[in-house]
């Protein structure tokens, strides 16, 4: 948060989203979405947030539609115009621009057919959004239809996940310093938790209460967090660390990362399994057994010898 607060971090990333062009944001996203695809996933959220303006959410949006028939995974897209608060404005000034502006602006294109949005998103933190100004942004788009699924109680315990489960959150991510309180409520609301192994690793955070989510009915999912300050594509990898920092299980690690990630998008009725039915995602690995995929330290581009998606082979091992 220093780092936020000198201006860096979310707002320097903004600066440069602002002043690019919708290609040159599709040049750098495409690559990456591939390596993901490479690396096994074959159902990624992606956000918006680094424009923290009308204008500029709608082009990363719009950038992200342009990928869809370019990438071998399916993209669900997340709103997240209050990502941070957008430097001379105060974080009431910035729920305003979001609620009378941005919102309404990414509700219009939706109608339109213009953008595909699932989800809306906001940064629930100390010296970002508080959770009074979060539950209205959050409130706001659940009206409009969007699903809930945001930053909570990362590094501050704000009680972020009892505001975000009184709403029916469908899901809450990073959640370092949920509370026992928050826990409860989440199981009790069937809201998600997405756990980042990459960025608690990164910002050297104290980890998540993976265990006790669990023993407490928490559905547990994973995710890379790739953004500027993790930059990390590989699911296999976060699954590893997911097993060495939370102590998860390999078999609770699969199931993060499949099954209760495809929930954590209301997506589990057609992903995240091999079932009847369901969309034919999934890889082949190459290995002894399916766990040197997480045991194999980086070795995911070595152990995965197909990808296929939707029934089609997008990549096979050279």
């Amino acid at each position: 948060m220093e780092v936020h607060a000198a201006g860096g971090g979310i707002n320097f990333t903004v600066e440069h989203t602002r002043a690019a062009s919708e290609e040159k944001l599709l040049q750098l996203l495409l690559p990456r979405l591939h390596r993901m695809s490479r690396a096994g996933t074959t159902l990624v959220e992606c956000k918006s947030g680094y424009g923290l303006d009308v204008d500029t959410e709608l082009k990363m949006l719009r950038v992200l539609e342009k990928a869809r028939p370019h990438a071998h995974l399916t993209i669900s897209s997340t709103f997240c115009g209050a990502h941070s608060v957008p430097r001379g404005l105060t974080a009431e000034e910035a729920t305003r621009r979001v609620l009378e502006q941005q919102l309404p602006a990414v509700k219009s294109a939706k109608d339109a057919g213009e953008l595909h949005v699932d989800s809306i998103d906001v940064f629930c933190e100390q010296g970002v959004f508080n959770v009074d100004q979060s539950r209205r942004i959050l409130e706001a788009g659940q009206r409009e239809g969007f699903f809930i699924n945001f930053h909570a109680d990362e590094l501050h315990p704000l009680k972020g996940a009892e505001m975000g489960a009184s709403l029916g959150a469908e899901t809450m991510s990073h959640l370092e310093e949920v509370s026992e309180e928050g826990i409860a409520a989440m199981a009790k609301a069937g809201t998600v938790g997405v756990l980042l192994p990459t960025t608690a690793h990164i910002l050297r955070l104290p980890s998540p209460p993976a265990r006790a989510m669990i023993n407490a009915g928490v559905p547990v999912a994973l995710g890379t967090d790739f953004n500027p300050n993790a930059f990390c594509l590989s699911m296999p990898l976060a699954m590893h660390l997911a097993c060495v920092i939370f102590k998860m299980s390999l078999n609770e690690a699969l199931t993060a990362a499949t099954l209760h990630a495809a929930h954590a998008l209301r997506k589990a009725h057609a992903h995240g399994s091999i079932e009847p039915g369901k969309v034919a995602d999934f890889v082949i690995v190459d290995a002894p057994r399916w766990e040197h995929l997480v045991y194999q330290l980086g070795g995911a581009d070595h152990v995965i010898s197909h990808v296929i998606k939707a029934g089609t082979v997008v990549h096979t091992r050279p």
